[in-house]
């Protein structure tokens, strides 16, 4: 199976539009440095387990920040809103997985989907859960997660069975040691959430318009005031920042994928002016768009 970098597509809601492997077999997994490119927010109908392998990443989900080192892991659940950066200028590199309950659950109609994929679906506490080394079910997941992204990646014979078992032992796990005693999202933060998700629903339908906080606030029937706290509570930001750094990811997106002319992307992307779309870009990156493309070209 071939390796792909995480970068997530992501539609109008943010949900990740790529497709995770195949109707066959629906798991695929990725090895992805983060100092070259983040993960934005996004949330997809999948599970999802990463162990990182080198550097420090900062993995945010549901508005909590978590600093990971090496050796460290994660499993999000599904729809559950996640990014992920590198910390700094660590050269950050992880092994994820990204695969759909039924792998190991079969049918809804099935004894493994009803014992031990709907107790982890439906559980509104189990958004996620950090696993490190020192506790030795955690260990056990981390290693499951590592088996099954190297069986992927070698396809030695059996490797379907192989993958399916592992990823079922850490389906046992985490309705063995997280289906009890997990906390519950309040309302409020449910409704955060939701506010979030229009809000960002509104950014990617208009990205290329003129934003201010006031309209993104209005998409959701917010205060100007409540938009800026989800925003910080949520995703640790400001509207006006996640504006800019989604504009840049777009741009790195076609300049690498496209011939347009970077005065056409960068109004395609909603920079109006040509100067601060190249200081944004710079600010970001590094370079200027020109610049960014021919390395690109390299």
């Amino acid at each position: 199976m071939a390796l792909a970098n995480c970068g997530a597509q992501v539609n109008a809601q943010g949900r990740e539009l790529a497709e995770h492997g195949t109707s066959l077999f629906p798991m695929a997994c990725y090895y992805d440095r983060m100092a070259q490119d983040a993960v934005p927010w996004h949330w997809h109908d999948e599970w999802e387990a990463a162990v990182i392998e080198q550097g420090i990443a900062i993995i945010s989900v549901d508005g909590q920040n978590h600093v990971m080192g090496p050796g460290e892991g994660i499993f999000i659940n599904a729809s559950t809103l996640h990014s992920v950066w590198d910390k700094g200028n660590t050269d950050c590199q992880i092994r994820s997985i990204v695969f759909h309950p039924r792998l190991v659950g079969g049918g809804i109609d099935s004894v493994f989907w009803q014992k031990y994929v709907q107790p982890v679906l439906s559980n509104a506490g189990l958004r996620y859960v950090l696993f490190a080394p020192g506790t030795p079910w955690n260990e056990d997941a981390i290693r499951y997660i590592l088996e099954a992204w190297t069986a992927c990646v070698e396809e030695p014979a059996g490797y379907e069975l192989r993958v399916r078992s592992v990823l079922s032992e850490l389906a046992f796990l985490l309705v063995s040691h997280c289906s009890a005693g997990q906390t519950q999202p309040t309302e409020k933060a449910l409704r955060s959430e939701e506010r979030i998700k229009a809000m960002l629903r509104y950014i990617q339908e208009h990205i290329q318009e003129e934003l201010t906080i006031a309209n993104i606030a209005q998409s959701a029937a917010i205060s100007e005031s409540e938009c800026l706290r989800c925003f910080r509570g949520m995703l640790g930001t400001t509207p006006i920042r996640y504006v800019r750094q989604l504009r840049i990811q777009r741009a790195v997106e076609l300049l690498e994928s496209t011939n347009l002319k970077i005065a056409e992307i960068g109004t395609l992307c909603g920079f109006q002016e040509m100067s601060y779309f190249s200081k944004s870009f710079r600010d970001a990156k590094g370079c200027t768009p020109k610049e960014y493309r021919q390395m690109k070209m390299v």
